[in-house]
């Protein structure tokens, strides 16, 4: 906090956090911050994802015109969503202030949004009436399209994802707030898949001025009109009109949403690490951070998981109304995106039933399991096995559903548990080497979040380029109908089938205990080096919260340490023996690691 001036300076001038409960609660903190307004934040790039890449084939016809722009823009703009990620990396590390290392970048997200969105949707010049418009379009789209993805997205979802490792020390805690974060992308994503596909009339307009052959219903009511291939014909220009009125709105959503995490999180870890006033710690270099991650194997494997489960979530996610337009006609033969979206929604609909299922049960699993990274290994097997019932029928509707079912059941404890996971491998880091990567780690995890709808999006374009995907050659296109259910089933799982080989070697989480022992330790020896008394986390409860809930927590931990020593007392000799020995082996691993970390032991 020895920074006053530029970005630091303003932020100590922003209002403080409205929570100041020591201890993590359900409400407001977990209800409001990390539900409610993620959810409002999160909705405009859950429309980005599904919906942008269609508006430029549908509405755009980029792919008719500008093929290679349209294949393209995905794949480049990758590069720049790395370096948007490492400049918000360094802007976590280097502007700690009152309001922590992250909640305050959740502000700078808005305004990068605002102009990004009035780039792609609003700004844009194209006119289907006027050719001359097309370069002018392409340049609107190339510089909103990455300042999006690069800026605009990982300025909110860096600091966003990070909040969680930063809240608290607490397993238990980290482990809620993290299914209920988890669950925003849900909720996002839900609102936009399941109940915008019922609405995608409205968003992409047909062409009811009479050209084609009109599609009826049983009344003889002209539904809408179908060109010489039997598909549907879109009005160009009244579509992108109710598009920019759409994002309009979206705007305004994005908005109350940032404002409302803001004020309703907390990053108690920051409080905690930062330094006391005079002596306040400077952000670990990128390099060093660097070189802790690359030699914990944790964390290695840690980011696989994070490319793996997105590439998977992600490529079925911009995928799914190409594969459910192309795979299913509607009642008159006809294969139109009005039917598509409408199977569309239905498809996550009920892919929410599980998936929302699975936000109450993952937690209770990984506590039975003993682990977190057990539930999100037996997760992936679920997972794999029903995208493997999906290929064996994709173009059986029922089948599909089944698939899809057992898909987003298995996919559950990879979705909850993933950041409480991350957060365990960064206060194992911090415990091992006496700093935390959390800059380094939530940049490369920004990236692969905002990156990975770029990545997919180019693999599907390549896809779609390769079979010559065009909106009026819909009906005729098999190659299109043999090819998507390998990119929407097939692709997540391999993705999932990866995840599973990877956590086999997974076990953080047996160094919890001797972490958290660490951490003490080393906080007590910084506090007698700075000559100030050290503060426990339950003296900061009696300071901040009263003796009534001191003694609260000092009578949780009695209940935890008598549930322990009848656990222990049931045990026999041989049991205990066995559990000292593995103890003790597990010490002697940690300090060895805490040695090569140039660290003292600690005893046990």
């Amino acid at each position: 906090m020895s920074k006053k001036g530029g970005l630091t300076g303003f932020y100590e001038k922003l209002p403080p956090s409205l929570i100041k409960k020591n201890n993590v609660t359900l409400f407001p903190e977990g209800a409001i911050g990390y539900l409610v307004g993620p959810t409002l934040a999160l909705l405009a790039n859950s429309v980005m994802a599904n919906y942008f890449n269609k508006y430029m084939s549908d509405v755009l016809h980029i792919n008719s015109w500008a093929k290679g722009f349209f294949t393209w823009l995905p794949v480049i703009s990758v590069i720049f969503v790395v370096i948007g990620n490492i400049i918000v990396g360094k802007l976590m590390d280097n502007n700690v202030s009152k309001a922590g290392k992250a909640r305050q970048l959740l502000l700078l997200s808005v305004p990068l949004s605002l102009i990004a969105l009035l780039f792609l949707f609003v700004f844009c010049p194209y006119n289907a009436l006027n050719d001359s418009w097309h370069t002018g379009a392409l340049v609107c789209i190339a510089i909103g399209y990455n300042l999006w993805f690069a800026f605009a997205y990982p300025m909110y979802y860096t600091p966003h994802a990070g909040l969680v490792s930063l809240s608290t020390r607490n397993s238990k805690d980290r482990g809620l707030l993290a299914t209920i974060s988890n669950a925003t992308m849900l909720a996002a994503m839900g609102l936009s898949s399941m109940i915008l596909p019922f609405f995608l009339n409205l968003l992409f307009v047909y062409d009811m001025s009479g050209k084609g052959t009109p599609v009826t219903n049983d009344a003889g009511k002209i539904l809408y009109y179908v060109d010489e291939s039997g598909a549907a014909i879109y009005d160009a220009g009244l579509s992108q009109n109710h598009w920019k009125v759409f994002v309009i709105a979206l705007i305004i959503i994005t908005f109350v949403g940032v404002l409302i995490e803001y004020f309703f999180t907390r990053e108690r870890v920051t409080e905690e690490t930062a330094g006391s006033e005079g002596n306040e710690k400077k952000a670990l270099p990128t390099g060093a951070q660097a070189k802790i991650c690359l030699h914990d194997k944790f964390w290695i494997i840690m980011m696989v998981f994070f490319f793996l489960y997105q590439f998977g979530g992600m490529i079925k996610n911009v995928s799914q109304n190409y594969f459910c337009t192309a795979m299913f006609p509607d009642a008159n033969g006809n294969y139109t995106v009005s039917y598509g979206g409408q199977l569309q929604g239905t498809l996550a609909i009920i892919g929410a039933i599980p998936t929302a299922i699975g936000m109450v049960i993952a937690l209770p699993l990984a506590n039975k399991l003993g682990s977190k990274a057990k539930a999100i290994l037996c997760g992936a097997v679920v997972a794999t096995i029903g995208g493997v019932i999906g290929m064996l029928a994709p173009s059986n509707w029922v089948v599909v559903i089944i698939s899809f079912v057992v898909k987003a059941l298995g996919s559950t404890p990879a979705m909850y548990l993933s950041l409480a996971l991350l957060a365990d491998i960064l206060d194992h880091q911090e415990a091992v080497n006496g700093s935390r990567t959390d800059g380094l780690s939530m940049t490369i995890y920004g990236a692969i979040i905002a990156g990975m709808t770029g990545l997919t999006t180019g693999v599907l374009n390549a896809v779609l380029s390769a079979v010559n995907y065009d909106i009026s050659t819909l009906q005729t296109n098999g190659a299109l109908r043999a090819a998507m259910p390998w990119v929407f089933i097939g692709g997540e799982t391999l993705c999932y089938l990866g995840i599973f080989l990877i956590f086999l070697f997974m076990k953080v989480e047996k160094f919890g205990k001797l972490d958290h022992k660490a951490i003490v330790e080393d906080q007590k020896a910084a506090a007698k080096a700075e000559g100030r008394k050290y503060i426990s986390a339950e003296e900061k409860i009696r300071m901040e919260e009263g003796e009534e809930a001191y003694q609260a927590e000092l009578k949780k931990q009695a209940d935890v340490a008598k549930a322990e020593e009848a656990r222990l007392a049931k045990l026999s000799a041989e049991q205990k023996k066995a559990e000292k020995d593995a103890e003790a082996k597990l010490l002697e691993e940690f300090n060895a690691l805490r040695k090569a970390a140039n660290r003292p032991s600690i005893k046990a």
